[in-house]
């Protein structure tokens, strides 16, 4: 397969991007910091090139979907992992928050997508764009209502494409609380959050039921990405939720033998 990951630097899509090059798969590791994809790109072998881009930049984003199709002969999969999140009370949530994360979430997704759709055209090919449970399970979560608003945005663009493109396999990839990898794999889309904002977000969730301080193995995460990427061009998977498993007390278990 050849494969351009988005959000490639750090976090989920380095822990992904560097996984698929590690099964075989040739991966254009797509993010704005050079420096990071270059160390991702060493650090995955000779499966692995380093393209610089800027989502929220169109020309950026034709540029760099062009050059990773020229450096691969085209590709065959599109995984859109770039994501921002910001905690605040929704009315607090100033207009520049508003926009960095819809520039970010929904409409850097939509250029990428534009750009890509002649390579994954020809191909028959699959995308897979990482959501977020908060906006696709229930209500929004408390205190990233922006976040979560932009998030079903993405789903609804993703959905939008599917019916318009038929030929390409879009899939919606829903995750619960996941940590990601050692080092720049790490999940840190937390990071820079008030903390106090933050520790007020994880006690309502905590006490809604929906933070349970159980969190998804990246290995699975990944294992369910290149699972829908190899499709292949006879089917697609229109979407997947993918939450931690909460075990079982005691007296479940009793009440479930």
């Amino acid at each position: 397969m050849r494969i351009v990951v988005v959000g490639a630097s750090s976090g989920l899509g380095r822990s992904i991007g560097l996984a698929l090059a590690g099964q075989g798969a040739r991966v254009a590791l797509l993010a704005r910091r050079r420096g990071r994809l270059e160390k991702a790109a060493a650090e995955a072998g000779g499966n692995a090139i380093p393209v610089v881009c800027d989502v929220t930049d169109a020309a950026s984003c034709q540029g760099a979907v062009t050059e990773a199709a020229d450096l691969l002969g085209g590709f065959d999969g599109l995984v859109y992992a770039t994501g921002i999140w910001a905690a605040a009370p929704i009315d607090r949530t100033d207009a520049d928050t508003w926009a960095r994360l819809f520039a970010t979430n929904v409409t850097g997704a939509a250029l990428v997508t534009a750009a890509a759709l002649p390579h994954l055209a020809e191909s028959a090919g699959a995308a897979v764009y990482l959501s977020s449970v908060s906006a696709s399970m229930g209500p929004p979560w408390p205190l990233i209502g922006a976040y979560a608003a932009s998030k079903a945005a993405l789903d609804k663009m993703v959905e939008a494409w599917r019916i318009e493109h038929p030929a390409v396999g879009f899939t919606r990839l829903s995750i619960g609380d996941c940590l990601g990898g050692e080092g720049h794999s790490a999940t840190g889309i937390i990071t820079g959050a008030d903390p106090e904002v933050l520790d007020r977000a994880v006690t309502e969730w905590t006490r809604l039921g929906y933070h349970t301080g159980n969190f998804i193995d990246v290995e699975h995460l990944v294992e369910i990405t290149a699972s829908v990427l190899r499709c292949g061009k006879s089917s697609s998977i229109p979407s997947i939720t993918l939450v931690p498993r909460v075990p079982a007390t005691p007296a479940r278990q009793l009440t479930e033998n």
